[in-house]
């Protein structure tokens, strides 16, 4: 499966809900959000059909994420499902790791792969600061519930706001000296209610790194291919790695092979587009499977080149915890 420039389509990003039990002020507007009925959203059934149909095509890599994909109901099993896809090599989840101390061994043990634990900050006031009431000491636990239960490599996902947590980037890729983790800086993203904050809040990963090596020393190139979204150095002697990706600043879109499926069924074609296929629809209304296989390979193809941010042409339909990331 390829889109219109050419690009090969092998990793299919799931929300498996918009629900969480954050409210990250990047993520989800002070005022909270409707969350969608039940009924409106993909059951178990709609969502591994649409896997199957995804592996069919040609993905071979599947992200879970939310909203916060472990408070949806059955997720172990539904691991579990996935994994028995043939075709799925690869199970991955993004997650805010505050259920990762009961559930990271289960689901290992039904088929995941590795996780990425959302981490901005250690420090107990600012995190409960920037995700609205957490604490950060349960993450931690999650993060070494992971470590045990084989989810490897940790890599912990640290999206950078200015005024909430930009000074806190050289104590978390201190982590990296002695455990063997990748910390990964993101550029905060504008979309919808939430748009005009996150544009003031960006920090631009040039500026973090250069915060980092004015503390930790220089920082060593590993990989700048732009085969992955992030972009990964080394500081000397460490035992882990820090990464930057970088949608503002250092667009990525040309080696972009990925699609999102909604927790509503759609299939967004680029995270910073509001441009969207609906295929709850058609599921619902007695497609076929043949049929349902080539609205998606349709929609696949017909994917943007890129973003428009340079253009301020911010998405409006959705804020992240809708999308997934």
């Amino acid at each position: 499966m390829k889109d219109q420039y050419g690009r090969e389509l092998t990793d299919l990003r799931i929300s498996l809900t918009d629900r969480c039990n954050l409210r990250c002020v990047y993520c989800m507007p002070a005022e909270g959000i409707d969350f969608r009925p039940q009924d409106e959203l993909l059951t178990d059934d709609e969502l591994l059909l649409l896997v199957r149909v995804a592996a069919e095509l040609g993905v071979r890599k599947v992200r879970l994420t939310g909203g916060e994909p472990t408070v949806r109901p059955g997720i172990v099993e539904l691991v579990r499902e996935i994994h028995a896809t043939s075709g799925i090599d690869e199970i991955a989840m993004t997650t805010n790791g505050l259920l990762l101390e009961y559930l990271a061994r289960p689901l290992a043990d039904a088929g995941l792969n590795r996780i990425n634990v959302s981490l901005d900050t250690t420090d107990p006031d600012k995190f409960h600061r920037i995700t609205r009431g957490g604490k950060v000491e349960k993450v931690l636990s999650g993060i070494a519930a992971a470590e045990a239960a084989g989810l490897l490599p940790i890599k912990l996902n640290s999206v950078v706001v200015r005024g909430f947590n930009e000074d806190d980037v050289v104590s978390l890729a201190a982590l990296t000296v002695e455990r063997p983790w990748e910390v990964r800086y993101i550029e905060m993203m504008p979309f919808g209610s939430v748009g005009d904050f996150a544009e003031a809040g960006v920090v631009k990963s040039e500026e973090t790194m250069e915060k980092i090596e004015a503390a930790l020393g220089p920082l060593t190139p590993l990989d700048l291919s732009g085969e992955d979204p992030a972009r990964t150095y080394r500081l000397m002697g460490a035992a882990g790695v820090l990464g930057f990706i970088s949608p503002i600043s250092q667009p990525f879109c040309a080696k972009c092979g990925r699609l999102r499926l909604t927790a509503d069924g759609r299939l967004r074609l680029c995270l910073l587009r509001d441009d969207e296929a609906d295929l709850l629809t058609p599921l619902r209304a007695g497609a076929t499977y043949a049929e349902m296989k080539e609205i998606f390979r349709a929609a696949a193809y017909r994917r943007p080149f890129g973003h428009a941010l340079a253009e301020k042409m911010f998405p409006q339909a959705r804020v992240m915890i809708q999308i997934g990331g």
